[in-house]
């Protein structure tokens, strides 16, 4: 008697579950109507490609279609690997995504933990709306500055250097010049947009640390040193962990309108190379095997810092 009450009890479990789930959604049916949203856009617009992502292993052809084309197995990655142009776009796709790293990442950092530290707030305010507003201009309209600042005929860069006697420099078209002006205007114009996160984290630190620590003689320095920046750690890792995520992917845009002949040497990176290689000439299973090979190695750094991020400052995105 005792046993036949126990399968019971447990046959009835799975139909309480499913009852007690179709009630919450029939009681929430909206806030699930708004989530489906974002879920047929991710099945639609990321899982769904990938069924195209085959065509990295066969010689695509549009007239036979995905499933029709023959496989060549790893010819693609092998012919990129093996290509003269290969280890310059390697190195400056790596390089620009380093420099923007280890200058443009902590920077938002700095000017967060500075308008915090602004006693008068109505200043406070002012830089912030300052610092905000470049990140609203369009890529276009910020090329389109960069050209009109640093043209080598009438440009302010130029007049500048003119007047101290120096030679005029067409700086767009150096590729010497190149990767400090793409990262240097990355720069100027999120680095406000990005603060925001640090600044909300920063105002969620309890106050009473820095009141604890200001009555045991700390300095400014030291309450940012000892206070603000333990209380922001958990976010600068869980965000470093997201752009390390996206080594590999650089501003396309941006880059594409910047790029010309002369500075090619240093502003050929990968996602270019993608473009002029597939849209331009059609190389389909080409570019997308590049891809491919881009988004592994983006994969790979993720888990790398990500397992590093937990084992040393115990915060993860998993």
């Amino acid at each position: 008697m005792k046993s036949t009450t126990n399968r019971v009890t447990l046959a009835s479990q799975p139909k309480s579950r499913r009852s007690s789930l179709l009630k919450s959604i029939t009681s929430r049916y909206d806030l699930y109507l708004m989530l489906l949203i974002p879920i047929v856009w991710y099945l639609v617009f990321h899982y769904g490609p990938l069924y195209g992502l085959q065509i990295a292993f066969k010689n695509f052809s549009p007239a036979k279609g995905i499933s029709g084309s023959a496989w060549v197995g790893l010819d693609h990655f092998k012919r990129f690997v093996a290509s003269y142009y290969f280890w310059r776009l390697l190195w400056n796709t790596i390089s620009i995504n380093l420099f923007s790293l280890l200058f443009a990442f902590p920077i938002p950092i700095l000017l967060a933990l500075i308008i915090t530290e602004i006693r008068n707030k109505a200043f406070s305010k002012i830089v912030q709306n300052i610092t905000y507003i470049p990140h609203f201009i369009s890529i276009v309209v910020m090329v389109g500055m960069l050209q009109l600042f640093l043209s080598p005929q009438g440009g302010p860069v130029n007049s500048i250097l003119a007047a101290f006697g120096a030679a005029p420099v067409r700086f767009l078209d150096s590729a010497g010049w190149f990767k400090s002006i793409f990262i240097g205007s990355n720069i100027w114009q999120n680095m406000g947009w990005q603060s925001i996160i640090y600044i909300a984290a920063l105002s969620g630190v309890n106050p009473q640390l820095y009141e604890a620590a200001k009555m045991d003689g700390a300095s400014r320095l030291r309450r940012i040193w000892h206070v603000s920046i333990p209380g922001i750690l958990p976010v600068i890792v869980i965000l470093l962990i997201l752009d390390v995520g996206h080594f590999m992917n650089v501003g396309f845009e941006k880059i594409l309108l910047m790029q010309n002949n002369l500075n090619l040497e240093s502003s050929d990176v990968i996602s270019t190379f993608v473009y002029s290689a597939g849209i331009l000439k059609g190389e389909y299973s080409y570019t997308a095997a590049i891809g491919l090979f881009n988004s592994i190695i983006n994969l790979a750094l993720l888990l790398l810092v990500n397992r590093f991020a937990r084992k040393k400052a115990e915060t993860s995105l998993w």
